[in-house]
């Protein structure tokens, strides 16, 4: 199993592993099964925060998984782990060409060009992009907080009630929102 170089991330962002696998045509049903089989064996590994995975279109065969851990030790565990390379081993025989594996940390990961033909978005376009997600955030759950706060006054407390919008507008980001925005905006962001 070959794979890119691992590139160091700091110790408290989190890392995100980022796989390209380029599926044989006609296995693409074995490989699902098999990419459930992988997931749940890292979900149950430490620091594992989640699995987004971008499946390719109709006539298409390469699929993005990006598989999310506390940290880049909690990352590398998974990655160098036994459990994975036999894991791995099962399924060679479906992939076109060998696994391209990077690890990234922090926002990177949603800046990082899907295609090697991209280029890498410009600092003005990411400060945009980020802005327009998170500025919206801010207004609308702190609102949507604001009954919990009611109903229980101790969370509603200088410091508790900010934590409690900052995780929230965060899970909300690095989840939910920002890849599906980065999805959308991608033809004027990578070019």
């Amino acid at each position: 199993m070959s794979s890119n170089e691992l590139h160091p991330v700091d110790h408290c962002d989190g890392a995100t592993i980022k796989i390209h696998h380029r599926v044989r045509p006609g296995a693409a049903d074995r490989y699902e099964t098999w990419l459930r089989q992988i997931i749940e064996a890292a979900g149950r590994f430490p620091g594992h925060q989640g699995v987004h995975i971008l499946r390719p279109p109709e006539g298409h065969h390469d699929y993005e998984i990006a598989v999310r851990f506390a940290s880049d030790d909690d990352a590398r565990r998974w990655r160098e782990s036994a459990e994975r390379c036999e894991l791995m081993a099962t399924i060679q025989r479906e992939l076109q060409q060998a696994e391209r594996v990077e690890i990234v940390s922090g926002i990177d990961y949603w800046f990082t060009p899907p295609t090697p033909a991209s280029r890498q978005p410009t600092r003005w376009k990411q400060w945009l992009v980020t802005t327009s997600v998170i500025w919206p955030l801010t207004i609308i759950v702190p609102l949507l907080w604001q009954p919990l706060f009611g109903l229980l006054p101790l969370l509603g407390t200088w410091g508790i009630r900010h934590g409690l919008v900052a995780a929230t507008i965060v899970a909300l980001v690095v989840y939910l929102v920002m890849p599906r925005v980065v999805k959308l905006v991608a033809p004027w962001l990578f070019r």
